[in-house]
């Protein structure tokens, strides 16, 4: 890793940014690595991350491993993949669920951080918001819709994805042809750039 590099992620760690805003103090969660070839963006970290300071070291994240078809060790290694949510720091709870990424956080840091990953070659783009950013105004109307349409962007590169969160169970038992049919093709493109 480059010192350029390490200096980002240590600014990034000490960021204050949103302070006031944040019901829990901030505590920016991030894992990156320049030889990374996998870019995972989520939303914001909930509260057990924001304690354990481990980005989806919760039940979205078993999922995710398990829909990425990985283990702990290779998820949590840097420089295989890259974990970007689209705010660092977890944001407080709303009337239905966390509240959405501080707006600050993208509009600092992110474009800094992706122009020091060159070797990515996968994005995981979960949920609205990381769909907003990423994807450029192409996303359809309805989350839904979005993820239906991940055929448009896989040859950029680009997963459109529900959240993992177990409180989409109702979201993926409707949509059967996401677990059939995406995540099979995946698993495929994941084994393949971890080598394994």
């Amino acid at each position: 890793m480059t010192n350029k590099f390490k200096n980002l992620l240590e600014e990034i760690r000490g960021c204050r940014l949103c302070e006031e805003h944040l019901p829990l103090g901030p505590r920016p969660v991030v894992q990156a690595g320049p030889t990374a070839k996998i870019l995972v963006v989520g939303q914001s970290p909930g509260r057990k991350v924001h304690e354990t300071g481990i980005p989806f070291n919760d039940p979205s994240g078993d999922r995710l491993r398990d829909w990425m078809g990985i283990d702990k060790d290779i998820f949590y290694d840097a420089a295989q993949i890259a974990l970007l949510p689209m705010g660092f720091c977890y944001p407080g709870t709303g009337k239905s669920g966390d509240l959405p990424p501080r707006a600050e956080c993208a509009e600092a840091w992110r474009e800094k951080l992706l122009q020091g990953l060159p070797r990515i070659q996968l994005t995981l783009v979960i949920g609205q918001y990381s769909h907003r950013y990423h994807l450029a105004g192409r996303q359809s109307k309805t989350l839904t819709g979005t993820v239906k349409a991940w055929k448009e962007f896989w040859p950029e590169g680009l997963v459109p994805m529900p959240h993992p969160s177990p409180r989409n169970n109702m979201w993926l038992k409707k949509n059967e042809w996401f677990e059939k049919d995406v995540l099979p093709v995946l698993r495929t493109k994941v084994k393949g750039l971890i080598g394994k």
